[in-house]
């Protein structure tokens, strides 16, 4: 067996035994050989050095709740840097994910919002605490955490009048465009976009708006988030029947026609609401109630002016939706259709 095949076969034993087993979440987590004796991988010893085979502890549900938990927090939170400094961790995370099939579901999910820790890393290199002058190199890359447990850690504080800054330009849609001007389509969108936009034309919204899917779920119709959303559009349990998806015994969130109609109908309910597609996207992330109270509390009536009061993923999410759309279809915000 070669080195490379050992190394993936390694990884597939740490996904199954200590990620998606719930039996196994109250027993210690196992060495790195007993799991490879336990999935019956023999000569394991001639690719891996016994310390690290008797001393390489997996990471069990417990370690994977908390990078989960540290994850949600800093997406929902106000402040850039959490997110900066979670993205070595989460690329390791990926990594793992990515590494089987009953992972991928989770890394296709992941796999978009690692664009946020990476431009929260980014503006926190080029607009430092201290204020001086942008760097002339671009920020060193980001390696994926040493060893294999994911675990979250706390940022530094920053000065508030910093933090408003970064959080300003990772709201920019122009920047957004930059970051994904060379980014290819996901290989699923040229099957699956032809007949979602004819859903999205039946209800009356833009056909381009089927894009947003690539942001929510890479294009994979079995994607799912750590909180439970599910599908292409990432339909919460409670919205998915709200819009008619049922969740059992057939979880409908699957399947791609439904999800599509049902998000549909939820964006052309948003934009009736808002008015606007920059805030209806803005409520499809971060809830039509939050969204709602903010622009009552502040007297907001725009996108922009509400920004600063949500939640960090949202500042970030409508203009990666907005450049996404450009991208793909070459369609500027302003461009876009209101619902028939």
């Amino acid at each position: 067996m070669k080195k490379k095949e050992m190394s993936l076969k390694l990884t597939a034993v740490l996904l199954g035994l200590a990620i998606l087993s719930p039996a196994r979440a109250a027993e210690e987590p196992p060495t790195l050989r007993e799991a490879a004796r336990q999935a019956g991988l023999a000569g394991v010893e001639e690719y891996v050095p016994a310390p690290i085979l008797d001393g390489l502890t997996l990471p069990g549900p417990e370690q994977w709740r908390r990078f989960w938990d540290g994850l949600t927090a800093a997406r929902e939170g106000g402040s850039l840097e959490p997110l900066a400094w979670l993205l070595p961790e989460a690329l390791r995370a990926l990594e793992i994910l990515d590494a089987t099939e009953e992972g991928r579901p989770y890394a296709d999910w992941l796999r978009q919002r690692i664009d946020y820790l990476e431009l929260a890393r980014y503006v926190s290199y080029y607009l430092p605490p201290e204020g001086g002058g942008a760097p002339s190199a671009s920020p060193p890359p980001a390696e994926a955490a040493p060893g294999i447990v994911p675990r979250s850690r706390p940022a530094p504080p920053v000065a508030p009048e910093v933090a408003r800054e970064r959080t300003a330009a990772v709201s920019s849609y122009l920047l957004w465009k930059e970051r994904l001007a060379s980014r290819p389509a996901p290989a699923a969108a040229a099957e699956l976009v032809p007949g979602l936009k004819k859903i999205f034309e039946s209800e009356g919204l833009p056909p381009q708006l089927v894009w947003l899917a690539e942001v929510e779920s890479s294009f994979n119709p079995r994607a799912v988030s750590p909180t439970g959303a599910k599908g292409l559009y990432q339909f919460m349990p409670d919205t998915a029947l709200r819009f008619g998806l049922q969740t059992s015994p057939d979880d409908e969130r699957f399947l791609p026609a439904k999800s599509a109609r049902a998000a549909a109908r939820y964006l052309k309910l948003l934009y009736g609401r808002f008015r606007s597609w920059p805030l209806a996207l803005a409520a499809y992330n971060a809830g039509e109630g939050r969204v709602g109270r903010v622009l009552r509390r502040e007297g907001a009536a725009t996108f922009e002016a509400a920004a600063p009061h949500l939640p960090i993923e949202t500042r970030m999410y409508v203009p990666k939706v907005l450049a996404t759309v450009h991208r793909r279809e070459g369609v500027e915000p302003e461009a876009l259709a209101p619902p028939r």
